[in-house]
């Protein structure tokens, strides 16, 4: 019983382990590489800034384990920014009406171009990028030799953010070109391209255009431009979590109640053994005699009389 239980016992835990590895890595996903890749860019994007000035791009200097990728910050007054916009930030055209949360007097849109690193980063199943990944991000100035920073959430409260792609590849004949926007939770979103290969996006992100791939795949989602609420990520990692909860908790449970059915059964397979010892024969009192034992009854069934007793 002892060695039943216990293999039993390990298959369970086996089967818990290998499930919670695979639901953790479905709630980390792919974006945990994307968001350390972000910090080290804004990172380095920030040592760019030596005596900056407000409303002039830097470039940076990526790690050299990143060649390729370009990088470019830009320190902004919030109610600047609010009331002017940015004409041109590298391909990212900025209207008035940008705002960000939470508020901050001071922040800086770190520019990204990832280039060949773009497939790397963020894999697009059965589309072709025909130009390399862009982010916009927004982070917080108030201290520029920060590290690991927290985004800032912008949002256009009236014309859309522009991207104008300078470097594309032309598109396939018989394919049509997409604009796809990967938000900060890794979600990609496909919105139609504009003239002058744009496409236009109310928040950050990263951006680029595709087509689809000549190997079949599914159809893509079809989503309206980026949209204007927050907090939609956030509600679907906490609905991935709370499931995982509730099924550890439904695991545990069943482990406990197998474990109770196991104890059940032997103790009545033992029950039913005794019984039976038990019907076969009574055990008898066993006495010695001389050098040997013998079995001996302890008590007498019939009582011995004397002959006598009958004479009358």
């Amino acid at each position: 019983m002892g060695l039943q239980f216990r293999s039993l016992t390990m298959l369970v835990l086996l089967i818990w382990l290998c499930w919670w590895s695979r639901i953790e890595a479905q709630t980390l996903g792919p974006e945990t590489t994307t968001r350390a890749l972000d910090a080290i860019l804004q990172d380095f994007a920030y040592r760019a800034f030596v005596r900056p000035r407000t409303g002039i791009p830097y470039d940076g200097v990526p790690p050299s384990n990143l060649s390729g990728i370009q990088i470019s910050a830009m320190r902004l007054r919030s109610g600047s920014l609010f009331t002017w916009g940015v004409r041109m930030y590298k391909e990212f055209a900025i209207p008035v009406g940008v705002i960000e949360r939470p508020y901050v007097k001071r922040l800086v849109l770190v520019y990204q171009n990832l280039g060949n690193w773009s497939t790397t980063y963020y894999p697009l199943a059965g589309y072709v990028y025909l130009a390399p990944i862009l982010g916009l991000l927004a982070y917080d100035a108030s201290n520029l030799s920060a590290t690991n920073l927290r985004e800032l959430q912008i949002r256009a409260s009236g014309e859309p953010i522009s991207i104008e792609f300078t470097l594309l590849t032309p598109v396939p004949d018989g394919s049509v070109a997409r604009c796809v926007w990967f938000d900060l939770n890794g979600q990609q979103n496909f919105t139609n391209v504009m003239s002058g290969n744009r496409c236009v996006t109310y928040e950050q992100g990263h951006f680029s255009i595709v087509v689809e791939s000549t190997a079949p795949s599914p159809a893509p989602v079809e989503r309206p431009p980026p949209p204007r609420h927050e907090g939609g990520g956030n509600s679907s990692r906490g609905w991935i979590i709370g499931g995982s909860v509730a099924g550890g908790v439904a695991l545990l449970v069943l482990l406990v109640l197998l474990i109770l059915w196991v104890w059940r059964f032997n103790k009545r397979k033992k029950m039913n053994q005794m019984e039976k010892a038990a019907d076969a024969g009574e055990a008898l009192h066993m006495t010695t005699v001389g050098s040997t034992k013998a079995p001996a009854a302890t008590t007498t069934r019939t009582q011995p009389t004397l002959e006598t007793e009958y004479v009358p």
